[in-house]
């Protein structure tokens, strides 16, 4: 692992520079802006930066028994089935989470809710690991059938690309292979992200013409550039809902190459506006927006779920003695061997005479959250964390039984590398270590505010445990306290 997550970026941003990458055409797409993040995930994989994305795997046999559902959700919950209006069409996030005894998206539920009751709506639902969770309602259809559509559609369909197209496709994928000495089947990507955004437009633009929305709500508008590019062509207004972390080095909203105000409209595939968690994120990266178009809205689950483990923070003291681990597929190797070794240390004080013993003996206790695409696969990708799991001071969360607020309510300390939610435990006024592994750059902001220490090594975390001093700031800044008002004056607004 001998590149940073920076320098992997800077180099990124250079070849896109030189080639003009952002607005590039092949086959009559902006094929950069379909691939770009993906091949930056791919170079840093083969680097060894990251590891795999945060999910479990699909065996075959679950693949096989996935058409099944997939074939009946085609017929009997197909979006583009019916000829009716709706003013607002909602691509939610995938991934569910359990809330008020359902099956939600904590980043779009609110909606449902909130929006006022003269707005109709309709929910596009995107399976999870091949997979719906949670009871169907009447307003929600699910994309399996143009999921469907476009497997079948690169198994039966070949692309072409005219000689002049690969000759440019060459020149790029050599460049990246100098750059970062991997290999890289570029053509191959190029090829079926076009086939999957050609076909997917089709789709989507014969949805929004038999729903002629006016409004569109999406959570990862980089998973969803076929759909926003053919509402934008159907003069709808795309607004996406933040879900995670943003900073200058996450390629979904970084891009250095377009220029504040004069070159917003450059990417094609970006929505209309974007609506941050707070202030903090408004100015953390370049986005391909004009500044009134990035908007502090807040985070509706957290502010709905907050504050009454807030308050069990006020009632109860927190254990001086509990060190939570926030734990992220990309680097889960790493942290989960990190988290091994401080355990080991906190747990035989004898291993290190410079450490202070007293401390030591205070019976620190480690918990360690898996984040929800780790908990299927942990035991076999970290096998750190299977040992840890035989010592006396340390404890493992697979599940959604436990509430992370809870747990930050109750932990004095918060360890990760570049989660959203170390934002989150930040409210909770947890002491917060980075562990410096890759992605840390994404907490250089927080670092330089001095919100959080990184560290690398497990003893240097243990020096800083009595001498933590927490540094006041306006928690605002980070989550707005949301306003349903402010939704409806965004959706209203003539």
């Amino acid at each position: 692992m001998d590149e940073t997550v920076k320098e992997i970026c800077e180099k990124f941003f250079e070849i896109e520079k030189k080639f003009n990458l952002i607005q590039n055409e092949i086959q009559e797409t902006y094929f950069w802006q379909l691939i770009r993040i993906y091949v930056y995930y791919e170079i840093s994989r083969k680097l060894g930066v990251f590891g795999s994305p945060q999910q479990g795997k699909v065996s075959v046999f679950d693949k096989v028994l996935s058409f099944i559902p997939f074939i009946k959700n085609s017929l009997f919950s197909n979006p583009l089935k019916g000829n009716y209006h709706k003013d607002i069409v909602i691509f939610d996030h995938p991934r569910r989470v359990k809330n008020r005894g359902e099956y939600q998206d904590i980043y779009s539920h609110f909606l449902r809710e909130d929006l006022d009751n003269d707005l109709n709506f309709e929910i596009i639902e995107s399976p999870y690991l091949n997979k719906h969770y949670g009871e169907k309602k009447d307003y929600v259809k699910y994309s399996d059938r143009i999921l469907l559509g476009s497997y079948f559609n690169k198994k039966i369909r070949d692309l072409k690309f005219r000689h002049s197209e690969n000759d440019e496709i060459l020149k790029i994928k050599n460049e990246i292979e100098k750059q970062f000495n991997i290999n890289i089947d570029l053509i191959s990507i190029i090829k079926t992200h076009i086939m999957d955004y050609k076909y997917q437009y089709e789709k989507y633009d014969k949805l929004f013409k038999k729903r002629t929305p006016k409004y569109i709500f999406v959570v990862v508008s980089y998973e969803n550039q076929s759909m926003i590019s053919a509402a934008k062509d159907n003069g709808i207004e795309v607004i996406e809902l933040q879900h995670g972390t943003i900073s200058k080095y996450h390629l979904g909203y970084n891009y250095p190459e377009c220029e504040k105000d004069a070159h917003v409209e450059n990417v094609k595939y970006f929505p209309n506006k974007l609506l941050s968690f707070g202030d903090y994120w408004n100015k953390i990266a370049n986005y391909p927006l004009e500044d009134k178009n990035i908007i502090s809205f807040g985070f509706p689950y957290l502010n709905e779920t907050i504050s009454s483990y807030l308050n069990n923070e006020k009632d109860q003291e927190k254990n001086k003695n509990q060190i939570l681990f926030i734990s992220q597929g990309a680097i889960g190797k790493y942290l989960s061997k990190f988290a091994y070794e401080l355990a080991q240390i906190l747990n035989e004080s004898n291993k290190s005479t410079e450490l202070n013993k007293e401390r030591l003996n205070k019976n620190y206790k480690i918990i360690y959250k898996l984040h929800p695409g780790e908990y299927s696969n942990w035991e076999t990708n970290y096998e750190y964390l299977k040992k840890a799991k035989e010592l006396n001071n340390f404890e493992i969360i697979d599940n959604n039984q436990v509430s992370l607020y809870d747990l930050f309510s109750k932990s004095e300390y918060q360890v990760g590398v570049f989660s959203t939610a170390i934002y989150e435990g930040l409210i909770f006024n947890c002491k917060t270590f980075i562990v410096d592994f890759p992605g840390t750059e994404y907490m250089d902001d927080l670092v330089e505010k001095e919100y959080v220490i990184k560290i690398k090594e497990a003893e240097e975390l243990i020096k800083h445990l009595d001498s933590f001093k927490i540094k006041e700031y306006d928690k605002d800044f980070f989550f707005k306290n949301y306003n349903k008002n402010d939704l409806n004056n965004i959706v209203n607004k003539q």
